[in-house]
């Protein structure tokens, strides 16, 4: 019985908010308007008018960058809990992070190296694909 009246207020609560939805959703379909139109099923896109199809493919470097951009973002986390408690962690806590830290570095030196990073069109590419399109047409 102790069990039913500590239940008992759960239970009056979905009750209501069941009865509340119900409601409204049935309130919605019998006010709402029951004829539609070609107008009426064209996506709104904020007063303009949709053009082309909704799903263009984004260029691979877009994604890499998006990736880059987290994996370097969730190492933020661990530097700054680290500068909230290096006066606890000492030499040896100031050590760990100077390495990680450096492992960072690497890291983004790497990526630079290797254009990981250019997003966009530059002039050693395109001299790297000029130099392959004279070599292939020799």
């Amino acid at each position: 019985m102790q069990l039913f009246n500590e239940l008992l207020p759960l239970l009056i609560y979905t009750a209501a908010s069941v009865l509340i939805i119900g409601g409204l959703l049935l309130a919605a379909w019998w006010l709402g308007a029951k004829t539609t139109s070609r107008n009426k099923e064209i996506p709104y896109e904020s007063g303009v008018i949709p053009s082309g199809a909704a799903r263009r493919p984004l260029s691979v470097p877009f994604y890499l960058i998006a990736i880059y951009f987290i994996v370097f973002d969730v190492e933020t986390a661990f530097i700054f809990t680290w500068a909230a408690e290096w006066q606890q962690l000492g030499l040896p806590g100031l050590l760990h992070i100077t390495f990680f830290i450096g492992a960072l570095l690497l890291g983004l030196a790497w990526l630079w190296i290797k254009g990981g990073l250019e997003w966009g069109p530059s002039a050693r590419r395109n001299a790297d694909s000029l130099q392959t399109l004279r070599k292939s047409s020799e």
